[in-house]
């Protein structure tokens, strides 16, 4: 079955429906420039409350590799998802401390030779935007996605919510999707009506 992600979580409540749910992982933005931007402590929190079995991630944006650490140490992060320009080096200095997710911003099918080019066993693919790191809503062209498959456990992210799930599964078939936008009241407070449908319907598949 395809697993999910809910990212941009800031509440405990949205965190709790989400499990219920049977949502597989939660995702923490620590990019200060975001508006789902939340503080260390407060993810410290919300994972001492959580039940086991429920990966947690954090989401970092070209930060600097201690500050990293610090975060980790502090919350227990299962996984770092790394949603900016850093390179093999970069990453090679984080998988020593914890597990490590790259994310790819799809513009056109280059990235399939920077994907290639890392030896990725699995990455993630997201909308591209000058403005943004991910959450914008925005989808990208998922032939691409689909063709990335042979090189690795594609996450799809980019735009996803109940109206276009089935179309995505029927299409691509990801190992798993990572959906913000699309499950948000506002960005940070999730919607727990979107949650249930888009996990029904995924869970029908």
């Amino acid at each position: 079955m395809m697993r999910v992600k809910i990212c941009g979580i800031t509440r405990i409540e949205d965190a709790m429906e989400a499990i219920k749910n049977g949502v597989n992982a939660l995702g923490f933005i620590f990019y200060k420039k975001s508006k789902r931007y939340v503080e260390p402590q407060k993810v410290k929190e919300i994972i001492e409350k959580i039940p086991p079995f429920v990966t947690t991630v954090g989401v970092f944006v070209n930060e600097e590799i201690e500050e990293i650490k610090r975060i980790v140490k502090i919350t227990k992060l299962d996984l770092v998802q790394l949603h900016g320009e850093e390179d093999e080096e970069y990453i090679d200095k984080i998988k020593k401390e914890v597990k490590v997710l790259k994310a790819f911003r799809v513009k056109n099918k280059n990235v399939l030779e920077e994907i290639k080019a890392m030896n990725l066993d699995s990455f993630l693919l997201d909308a591209f935007t000058k403005e943004e790191y991910g959450g914008t809503g925005k989808t990208f062209d998922w032939e691409i996605a689909r063709e990335s498959k042979k090189l690795g456990n594609v996450i799809l992210a980019g735009g996803i919510n109940e109206n276009n799930i089935e179309e995505i599964i029927k299409k691509i078939q990801p190992y798993a999707v990572d959906i913000s936008s699309g499950v948000e009241v506002e960005p940070g407070i999730k919607d727990v009506k979107k949650i249930k449908n888009i996990l029904k319907k995924i869970n029908i598949k």
